[in-house]
């Protein structure tokens, strides 16, 4: 509905629409402007009361003979503020509302005057504690919009660098922001992740990026490899923007989806490129081998405990020392879905009780269960390994498709003996090898399709590139 002359009709329609009289929290301040009346709305919390004030300081002096025929011809003279806007729907104005921005009516005029004003409750640039790194900037993104981007322009500073606004949710009307470097990009890509963000149908991105993932992509339920790499870290997106790829920042998310990403992307970490090129490539092939351990490690050695004859005398010591009570696969599965119960328990477990919920998960529940026969201490060992090995992944998504695949490799295992262990072995390549970025591309790219060059910068840190003159 657009706006009408009389201040009065417009307020009334506003009350309706927003129940101001009901929310504490919607302020409607009339005031005297020139000899005509007006009113400022906005969200009490949301707007910086001393940018207002010094505003409302300028109208004090206005006279009715001076006040321009037209909002835009008000603003230009009256609005000493440089984010200002104009708007004659009502629908457009409330969401601009809700979203902290304040709006200005003057009676006879059909046009509401927008105020960017905003400031949101906010935490520090800390470093996050999911991606931290031993060395390198110690920032990380925040839940608020606009300082995400704020940080990556820190970093590239060239007008090339473009972000884009958009909002997604029929009730939520979420910012989100896609960052892209003009020029790199890949423009087909690009075009169509922003066809399927403007196409989304939804009533709220009720989990912001994890939301917006399921909307844009949906997921095929059997398979768990993400298609997505995540990042709480500005350098990293920074990085993969001037690498050609795409990041979109989801407002109350303090974290970047970057995309397109194959399997070797989300193996990467930022430490990879704050050591010299021999160190982070010993960190980057430690990580791939710790991946491929903590896939294939306990169902290896359930198949060769399934056949301790056939062990060869140097793998004599990893046979059983003690008689085993329960089934070696029941005892597996149970420390499998133990030690995610342990790290829900740690996650809900105050600060001020984590150090003893340490120590009983340590000692009580490790060593009085080897004692009473419920688990065998090899057991215990080769799990502990495949926890920590677990742990060496920056993304959580690719270390629980980790322990998905490899509960399903014990499983087949310990039902089909070496024909199951084989069975398994192929269902995790198939998972990996047939699945397929947002890009449409091979998610083992470059190794499907070959490209040795390519191959050899996924493996080996090389060093940064020196344009000459």
């Amino acid at each position: 509905m657009k706006f009408e002359k009389s201040l009065t009709k417009n307020l009334e329609h506003i009350r309706q629409t927003l129940q101001i009289d009901k929310n504490f929290d919607l302020v409607c301040r009339v005031i005297d402007m020139g000899g005509r009346k007006a009113a400022l709305i906005f969200v009490d919390g949301f707007t910086k009361d001393e940018v207002l004030l010094k505003i409302m300081q300028a109208w004090s002096s206005i006279k009715e003979e001076d006040l321009p025929e037209d909002a835009q011809a008000f603003s230009k003279k009256y609005v000493p503020y440089g984010e200002i806007s104009l708007i004659d729907q009502e629908e457009d104005m409330v969401v601009q509302l809700l979203t902290g921005i304040t709006c200005l009516f003057v009676d006879g005029y059909e046009q509401c005057i927008t105020i960017d004003c905003r400031t949101y409750p906010a935490r520090n640039v800390d470093e996050p504690d999911k991606d931290k790194v031993m060395r390198g900037s110690r920032d990380g993104f925040v839940e608020t919009l606009i300082f995400n981007t704020a940080l990556i322009r820190r970093r590239i500073r060239d007008p090339k660098l473009t972000m884009e606004i958009t909002s997604a949710g029929e009730s939520s009307h979420t910012d989100i922001a896609i960052c892209y470097m003009d020029g790199r990009v890949d423009q087909e890509l690009l075009e169509r992740v922003k066809k399927q963000i403007a196409d989304l149908r939804v009533d709220a991105l009720t989990m912001n990026q994890e939301s917006l993932a399921e909307a844009i992509y949906p997921y095929k339920w059997y398979n768990p490899f993400p298609k997505f790499k995540f990042s709480e870290r500005p350098d990293t997106a920074a990085a993969c923007i001037l690498e050609g790829n795409i990041v979109i920042l989801v407002d109350n998310s303090p974290a970047a989806m970057i995309l397109p990403s194959s399997v070797f992307d989300i193996i990467e970490e930022a430490d990879d490129y704050y050591f010299p090129p021999i160190t982070g490539t010993y960190l980057r092939l430690s990580r791939m081998a710790a991946a491929i351990l903590c896939l294939l490690l306990t169902p290896t050695w359930l198949l060769l405990m399934m056949h301790p004859d056939s062990l060869p005398p140097w793998l004599q010591f990893i046979r059983l020392a003690d008689i085993s009570y329960v089934p070696l696969l029941v005892q597996l599965l149970i420390l499998e879905f133990a030690i995610d119960g342990l790290r829900l328990a740690a996650v809900n477990t105050p600060n001020m009780l984590s150090t003893p919920f340490s120590v009983i998960a340590g000692i009580v529940l490790g060593e009085y269960s080897v004692k009473s026969g419920w688990f065998n201490p090899e057991t215990m060992l080769y799990m502990a390994f495949v926890t920590i090995a677990n742990y060496s992944q920056s993304s959580f998504e690719l270390g629980y498709a980790l322990k998905f695949m490899r509960v399903v490799l014990l499983l087949l295992t310990g039902w089909l003996d070496v024909w199951g262990y084989v069975i398994g072995l192929i269902l995790s390549i198939c998972a990996i090898v047939f699945n397929q970025t947002i890009a449409g591309k091979s998610y083992i790219y470059p190794l499907i399709p070959f490209r040795l060059s390519e191959l050899k910068k996924r493996f080996f840190r090389e060093r940064l590139p020196v344009k000459k003159d």
